[in-house]
């Protein structure tokens, strides 16, 4: 059959498209592995830690990968100061009912002769920036605390104002009425119906009940500032509170505050759920406390877990430097041992 000089042009351009085609085909098969053989990774992926090609696993010299920090280690020391010698109450400062029991700093209430709110103070001078921990252990329904950043200074009068903190070394205002919380505040106790004075009648072991010292005797110690609070009933073992400026309560357990003058205090996050930050805690057992105070922000860690985070923007009532306490108040008995103490900058 005769055939144009176009048609038979366009037969052979098809021949030879469909001949590389085929070529091309061929070499693509030859390249690709054979089943079961691992791929490498698509541009821009890091293959599986362990294959070829993943980087190293830990920082090394090479560089490459990364590793987690050291795990928690209460009991290290280096660098620390320690502020308790584990016999004696020297370098501290209170009144007759400290003592020192198998190795800790002790102090009980009773009911027949309850403390009233006392303080230890530490004689080594101020702390401004620095991490102090040490352990803690409460029985009944014992209340009481750190003190740091605070100061000396009369119980605030019944009935004055709220003062804000004093600049360094000079006298507090008074506040909150007779050095007590707020109504519902650890240490508040239960109002008696009517505004009664609370618990009346003998003890539940049937002696009278006690009467707290004059607490004029214990304006030598009378500390007012930041608390982290400790309570053996797990209410408020935690939270930052601060003693007689009346602000209270300002980060409770689980929050993460913010302050500024002349507002409210405002929540900035919270730190878990309610139960499982009261996990936390160990009842009837030693507990670890660690207090980092940088600047404005304070934070509270129990048991390597953050409690409370304070940033106090309010210049009218943070403090950046003072003197540091052990508080108690209520019924039962407070053990404190191994303090330690690193100052920062």
């Amino acid at each position: 059959m005769f055939h144009s000089h176009a048609r038979v042009r366009a037969m052979l351009g098809m021949t030879t498209t469909a001949a590389a085609l085929a070529i091309g085909m061929n070499t693509l098969s030859a390249r690709q592995p054979p089943a079961g053989a691992s791929q490498p990774p698509a541009a821009g992926t890091q293959p599986p830690p362990g294959a070829p090609g993943a980087p190293a696993q830990g920082r090394g010299r090479g560089g490459g990968g990364f590793r987690q920090p050291d795990p928690i280690d209460f009991a290290a020391n280096e660098g620390w100061t320690s502020l308790f010698d584990g016999q004696t109450l020297k370098g501290w400062s209170g009144d007759q009912n400290w003592k020192i029991e198998e190795g800790a700093i002790t102090i009980e209430s009773t009911c027949e002769k309850p403390t009233g709110t006392v303080y230890l103070v530490w004689q080594g001078g101020e702390a401004a920036d620095f991490e102090l921990k040490m352990e803690m252990k409460g029985t009944g329904q014992i209340n009481g605390g750190v003190q740091y950043r605070g100061w000396i200074a009369p119980r605030p009068q019944r009935g004055a104002p709220p003062a804000g903190a004093p600049a360094a070394g000079a006298p507090a205002a008074a506040a909150s009425p007779a050095g007590a919380p707020p109504t519902g505040a650890p240490g508040a106790g239960a109002a008696a119906p009517g505004g009664g004075r609370g618990p009346q009648g003998p003890c539940p072991s049937g002696k009278p009940r006690g009467t707290p010292p004059d607490p004029k005797s214990e304006d030598p110690w009378n500390m007012w500032g930041a608390q982290y609070d400790f309570d053996a009933g797990n209410r408020y073992t935690g939270q930052f509170y601060e003693q007689s400026t009346g602000r209270g309560i300002v980060a409770w357990k689980g929050q993460a505050v913010r302050t500024e003058q002349g507002k409210s205090p405002r929540l900035v996050a919270t730190l878990g759920e309610p139960a499982v930050i009261d996990s936390y805690y160990k009842p009837d057992d030693w507990n670890q406390l660690h207090i980092i105070a940088v600047g404005n922000q304070m934070t509270h860690i129990l048991n390597g877990h953050v409690i409370s985070i304070l940033i106090d923007e309010d210049a009218s009532k943070a403090r950046k430097s003072g003197l540091i306490g052990l508080e108690v108040e209520a019924i039962g008995k407070l053990f404190t041992r191994n303090i330690y103490l690193k100052k920062l900058n």
